[in-house]
């Protein structure tokens, strides 16, 4: 049996800005992206603290340490230019791996890492 759990997640970040007119995504600093053992075109839930919106979309590598959260395409409706946001990933895994697994959790401050 397979389950899904809790692989990733990056906690508490900023968004920095919303492009309606791009194509989709979410644009994260590839230093985040990184440390959260994410990777680009991963698919991600967003869960926007701000006003409880919650989506999934995939990731687009962002300038490494510039702190970028950006959301794009029709997303940006639903999480705004400094909006606290939960970025997180999910996997499959045998049920037993999983009871063993532990996650990949980051608590970036101001959008970098300490």
């Amino acid at each position: 049996m397979l389950v899904n759990v809790l692989k990733s997640k990056i906690h508490r970040v900023t968004v920095t800005e919303a492009n309606l007119d791009y194509i989709g995504s979410i644009t994260i600093d590839e230093e985040l992206m990184e440390a959260a053992n994410v990777i680009e075109n991963e698919q991600v839930d967003i869960y926007n603290i701000t006003n409880g919106d919650r989506f999934h979309t995939y990731v687009i590598r962002g300038e490494r340490g510039s702190g970028i959260i950006g959301i794009n395409g029709a997303a940006a409706h639903k999480a705004k230019t400094g909006d606290l946001i939960i970025i997180a990933s999910y996997a499959l895994m045998d049920f037993e791996e999983a009871k063993q697994w532990h996650p990949t959790v980051i608590f970036p401050q101001n959008n970098k890492l300490d």
